[in-house]
């Protein structure tokens, strides 16, 4: 029997050893931290009950996932709740925008700025169930529908500002801006409109929901079916290096390409191990993790009915708050966003105490305290916020490293996104996972097609993995 070992158990290094040991390989999981799931685990942070996401939330692309469908998760306890809006966005003058899954009720309520919703995404939300697959892999590949995937891709191709002048008004702008900053980069840098518009693409399709009992749930959904098909799973244990594996058939490395660097030792042929050390990360993030008394006073209506808030103003302002961080400046106003995942999913809560996840877009090691600046954002649009806190729980970008190590510097996204990373991630190259050692392939965050809790970076090195066992 093949021998395969998995080295970290985030979403990405499970569902690889799910689907080799589906082929009849011995497939073991090595995980540094005490418990497995790396970006999907839930802990009760602040006050006993209340369940706090640790980082990953929202997840489109994880109902979305061909993985996930493929793997049966909902077989093995996901199931997927949506709130009644998936994303406001307030504004301090007038209303502010909504995004609903339907992209029609979204357009509705943008008024003069509905068409334009309407023709930028009605048609790739209708087309994106058949282009999942493509679109959540590999940029360079040949598409097996070239004129629908040209449609979606190309407009991604501009700048978020440019691409947010297609809208006329305040909110149709921030609506848009509000989910292109998920990239961290500048507005006006090439392709920054790629991650946004991906986002509220999928979010028309399949909308934006939450997991049952948090995001735990689909890393024990991906442990429950590794169980269940014999994959071992060891935690506790690091590896630092390679040899320490022994000598199996195929080693998974759900690692950021520092940390292959730091395994590997010398084995990576030159261009590679060049490659690896250009690679280059992104901003960071300051994450707060709330008990609120009664939820947030939001003054906008759809915020208080949002599983997602994007607080940030004005695009003109996001703008500059992004900037700033990738300038490796704190704005005054940085970019937060709010998780108010209780709202679709009321276990995770407490009587009238609600669990609240929210981040800051801040630069890249960024040493300081950031909640001041994010609370003051939320109480911009939210009067009477901080009088509801009963209590807090922070972590900066020098502690994200040490909740999960792939998260260099507070980049949660495990990667600048830059035009160059995200048409080639981690290197320029037609074989992304492969790490040029026979045998050894890298699939986290940093292969295609980046960040998120789907699994297809380790579906896509896994099935890359298993065509080289069947050569040898």
């Amino acid at each position: 029997m093949s021998e395969a070992v998995v080295v970290g158990s985030g979403p990405n290094g499970l569902t690889a050893a799910c689907l080799l040991a589906e082929q009849g390989i011995s497939v073991t999981v090595i995980e540094a931290a005490e418990r497995p799931g790396g970006g999907t685990r839930s802990t009760e942070l602040t006050l006993p009950g209340l369940i706090h996401d640790e980082c990953a939330a929202i997840h489109p692309m994880g109902v979305a996932s061909p993985a996930f469908e493929a793997l049966g998760l909902e077989r093995y306890g996901v199931e997927w709740l949506w709130p009644e809006v998936d994303v406001a966005h307030p504004l301090d003058d007038g209303p502010g925008g909504a995004m609903y899954r339907s992209v029609e009720r979204t357009a509705e309520g943008l008024g003069e700025d509905g068409p334009a919703w309407l023709s930028a995404f009605r048609a790739n939300a209708e087309a994106f169930g058949e282009l999942r697959e493509e679109i959540l892999g590999p940029i360079v590949h040949f598409p097996r529908r070239p004129l629908e995937l040209a449609r979606f891709g190309l407009p991604s191709l501009r700048s978020a500002e440019s691409y947010a002048r297609r809208f006329s008004t305040d909110r149709g702008r921030a609506l848009f801006a509000g989910s292109a900053a998920h990239s961290f980069r500048p507005l006006s840098a090439p392709m920054s409109a790629s991650i946004g518009t991906a986002l509220i693409t999928a979010g028309h399709a399949f909308g934006l929901p939450v997991a049952r009992g948090g995001t735990q749930a689909i890393a024990d959904a991906l442990l429950g079916l590794a169980a269940g098909r014999g994959v071992t799973v060891e935690t506790g244990r690091r590896i630092g290096d390679l040899g320490e594996l022994g000598g199996p058939d195929l080693v998974l490395l759900d690692l950021a390409p520092q940390g292959v660097l730091e395994l590997a030792r010398g084995r990576l042929p030159g261009r590679i191990e060049r490659a690896y050390r250009r690679y280059r990360y992104g901003p960071g993030s300051f994450k707060l993790d709330l008990a609120v008394e009664g939820g947030i006073p939001w003054k906008d209506e759809a915020c208080r009915k949002a599983g997602t808030v994007h607080v940030g103003g004005s695009i003109e302002e996001i703008a500059i708050a992004e900037a700033e961080i990738n300038r490796g400046r704190m704005p005054e106003r940085p970019f937060v966003l709010v998780g108010q995942q209780y709202l679709a999913d009321p276990s995770r809560s407490v009587g009238d105490l609600h669990p609240l996840w929210i981040y800051g877009h801040v630069p890249s090691a960024w040493p300081g305290d950031a909640s001041d600046a994010i609370l003051d954002q939320v109480e911009r649009f939210a009067p009477g916020f901080r009088e509801r806190i009963r209590a807090t729980f922070t972590r900066s970008t020098l502690e994200f490293p040490r909740y999960n190590e792939n998260y260099v510097n507070g980049d949660i996204a495990v990667g600048e996104n830059s035009a160059r990373q995200l048409l080639f991630r981690p290197r320029v190259g037609l074989d992304p996972y492969s790490t040029g050692m026979p045998g050894v392939f890298i699939c986290s965050q940093a292969t295609p097609p980046g960040g998120g809790v789907h699994g297809m970076c380790g579906w896509h090195a896994a099935r890359r993995a298993i065509r080289h066992l069947e050569r040898a």
